[in-house]
């Protein structure tokens, strides 16, 4: 679909070569002339303050800026333009950043324009957002987006906590083709026609003991960068607790099952059963049945608060599929000399 081309230059009202420095000190002035809050003719300062607000959105961020860049100087302003193949594809790695408007003022929708939806992508509403830009600092600024991702955890790093080294992978904007997928009408050396590449980063990690399905641990810094000189966001890593071999996990309680023979559950015995810490003896008792749940404190995973809970050893009466003609005649010797009566 052809839409037509913004002249975001010329919205704000500086030359193509003007300084990122230049370029913010005109967005501040003119937002500050078309607030809504404080204009005459509110209806005409709503349109422009939009349009300079969208002029920002892009020439204010270096990788948008460059992809804007890319489409030429020739462009005229109100000329129907339809984005190169691929263009369309384009995200921008913020994930939906938007600088708000001052406090007291909503955006009706996105309030940007269909050409900076079909070079940019939607990008999102920004209703009732507030204080992202303040008229009266002498930068303008915004925090890095934050980062979430999974991270598998063994029960034994839950029950004693460690430090590990944890690479992120993730794909972001090509920077030789800012996005587009191609240079001079041939497929980009750098990503391959994909305009994203991918990047790991490492960081050393604590996992605390007693640490939670779902939690997040929080790596300060470690997210996208910011704009302006701001901050970094945050990594944010969502713990998803490993499946075990042996147990089963309830809360700080660890399930694990026993086999055990039938004698053994007549007679009673002593087994050897797994703990994280290492493997364990405990008694069976005579007249076990099987389903039976036997309880061992504090061999359960810790808690936030240091305490450790129990594990619930679930007792499993295995019978055997195959005996020799010796076992089978002591079993029908016990069959005849029993007085169980199961059915009874």
């Amino acid at each position: 679909m052809a839409v037509q081309y913004k002249d975001y230059y010329q919205s704000l009202g500086v030359s193509r070569n003007a300084s990122d420095d230049e370029i913010r000190k005109a967005f501040r002035k003119l937002a500050r002339e078309y607030h809504p809050d404080v204009a005459k003719d509110k209806a005409k300062a709503e349109d422009k303050f939009k349009e300079i607000n969208e002029a920002y959105e892009v020439l204010g961020d270096p990788s948008k800026r460059s992809k804007y860049d890319q489409l030429g100087s020739n462009w005229k302003q109100g000329a129907e333009f339809r984005p190169p193949p691929g263009w369309e594809g384009f995200r921008p790695s913020g994930g939906g950043r938007y600088r708000s408007a001052p406090e007291g003022f909503e955006f009706r929708g996105t309030g940007f324009s269909d050409f900076f939806e079909q070079v940019f992508g939607s990008m999102g509403g920004a209703q009732g957002r507030s204080g992202g830009v303040d008229f009266e600092e002498e930068e303008l600024s915004e925090r890095g987006s934050d980062v979430e991702a999974d991270l598998m955890v063994t029960l034994e790093e839950v029950s004693k906590g460690s430090i590990r080294s944890v690479t992120l992978r993730r794909k972001i904007m090509c920077q030789t083709c800012f996005g587009v997928g191609q240079v001079n009408g041939r497929v980009c050396p750098e990503c391959r026609g994909e305009g994203a590449v991918e990047r790991s980063n490492t960081y050393k990690v604590k996992i605390p003991a007693g640490v939670q399905e779902g939690q997040r641990l929080r790596v300060s810094g470690q997210g996208e960068p910011g704009i302006g000189g701001a901050e970094p966001g945050d990594l944010y890593l969502r713990v998803r607790i490993a499946k075990h071999p042996d147990f089963r996990v309830g809360q700080n309680t660890l399930f694990v099952d026993v086999e055990v023979a039938p004698w053994e559950a007549v007679l009673g015995a002593n087994v050897t059963i797994p703990t994280l810490d290492g493997r364990i003896d405990i008694k069976v008792p005579a007249g076990t049945q099987n389903g039976a749940k036997l309880r061992v404190r504090g061999r359960g995973l810790q808690n936030r608060e240091g305490t450790k809970g129990d594990l619930i050893v679930i007792v499993k009466i295995q019978v055997p599929s195959k005996i020799s003609d010796t076992e089978k005649a002591a079993w029908e010797a016990l069959a005849r000399q029993s007085s169980f009566k199961p059915r009874e």
